[in-house]
């Protein structure tokens, strides 16, 4: 069933993107603030229940790419996105009847949300990923056999680049990131052109309602004086996201951060309250791993979430700082992204890790 999304229910959407992009995915506030003031002239957005679209519809997903350290201060001009659903659009030959996400986590919950209220299309409550992952074919699209291309690429200043490497969504990938780079860091993309069969078949379904219910648990339970992490893990019991495990709480000693080929990547320390045990995560734009006394707790399709051990709040990964009081918690992922195609498209190996996936509720 379609809904309504108003622009008082922004900041809750946008807390509950933060933690669901797993510390990467992009600060969602600059989104936030650039939907709002498109919804001062549009009014609400229309968000559709992914089984209510037709079999034939033609949706569109738009998203930011890019290293977050450089969207962090390489801010948008705000008509990055809809400038790229057009040029798609224009090759294709056809309008989209609908946008989506690519993935729910960070500022690309955001974006759909800007190019709903720019253009009065409405944005499919589903996503590709489940989360935030820093590549193009880590979409549970890719897995489950929708071509990323021919996708577009826009920049700040009018820019518009289309690439088709036809099936190949990791070539997509490459070429794209290159262009980002050469675009100064950060892009705006329309990419994995599908129809409304196939968003049914591959898409992670209402992960926009998800973030909402995720950024107001936290919110209320705030408001309410009650344990935020309590209350997180009764809210994600009843849903496809199922488990909440608390994997450290303590301090940030330690942060090593760069930006490398269009990423931003590097580990955090932490050592716990009572100085008896530590913590490292490693990143790629996104928590990949969590290893508590060189144990693996938590790693990658699972989320890895850090947040704010008073407030709830989740921290980024360009947010991380030294003295930073934690909490990490994991979530584990829906079963689509843990099948064995899903895994070799965006589980530990693909990352390069020496570790073999465990489910989070599974590891002692």
């Amino acid at each position: 069933m379609a809904w309504s999304l108003t622009a008082d229910m922004l900041p809750d959407l946008a807390r509950g993107a933060a933690v669901l992009g797993t510390g990467g995915g992009g600060d969602p506030y600059v989104g936030r603030l650039l939907v709002r003031e498109a919804m001062r002239e549009s009014g609400p957005i229309t968000i559709l229940d992914p089984d209510d679209l037709a079999d034939d519809a033609l949706v569109i997903p738009t998203a930011q790419m890019g290293a977050p350290t450089v969207c962090f201060e390489k801010l948008p001009h705000g008509t990055e996105p809809v400038s790229a659903l057009r040029a798609l659009e224009r090759r294709l030959g056809r309008r989209a009847d609908a946008t989506m996400p690519i993935e729910c986590g960070g500022i690309n919950s955001m974006i759909p949300l800007l190019v709903g209220a720019r253009t009065g299309l409405p944005v499919v409550d589903a996503d590709g990923m489940g989360r935030a992952f820093p590549e193009l074919q880590m979409e549970t699209f890719a897995v489950y056999g929708v071509p990323g291309s021919p996708m577009a690429v826009a920049g700040e200043r009018g820019e518009t680049v289309v690439i088709d490497t036809g099936t190949d969504n990791a070539a997509m990938e490459w070429h794209a990131r290159g262009v980002t780079i050469r675009l100064g860091g950060v892009a705006h993309i329309a990419e994995y052109a599908m129809s409304g069969a196939q968003v049914q078949r591959t898409a992670v379904p209402r992960t926009l309602t998800l973030a909402l219910t995720v950024g107001r648990a936290i919110r209320e339970a705030r408001e309410q004086h009650a344990d935020p992490f309590d209350r997180l893990a009764d809210v994600l019991a009843d849903t496809l996201y199922g488990h909440l495990r608390v994997l450290f709480r303590g301090k940030i000693t330690d942060v090593e951060r760069r930006t490398e080929q269009g990423f931003a990547r590097g580990r955090a320390a932490a050592a716990s309250f009572d100085g008896e045990h530590g913590l490292e995560i490693q990143f790629q734009n996104e928590n990949l791993v969590a290893l508590v006394d060189g144990e693996m707790r938590c790693v990658v399709p699972d989320l890895i979430c850090v947040l704010d051990a008073e407030t709830a709040e989740p921290i980024t990964t360009e947010h991380l700082r030294y003295g930073q009081r934690v909490v990490v918690i994991g979530i584990s992922t829906p079963a689509l992204m843990r099948t064995p195609a899903a895994l070799a498209t965006f589980g530990p190996a693909a990352f390069g890790l020496a570790h073999d996936f465990r489910p989070v509720e599974l590891i002692a």
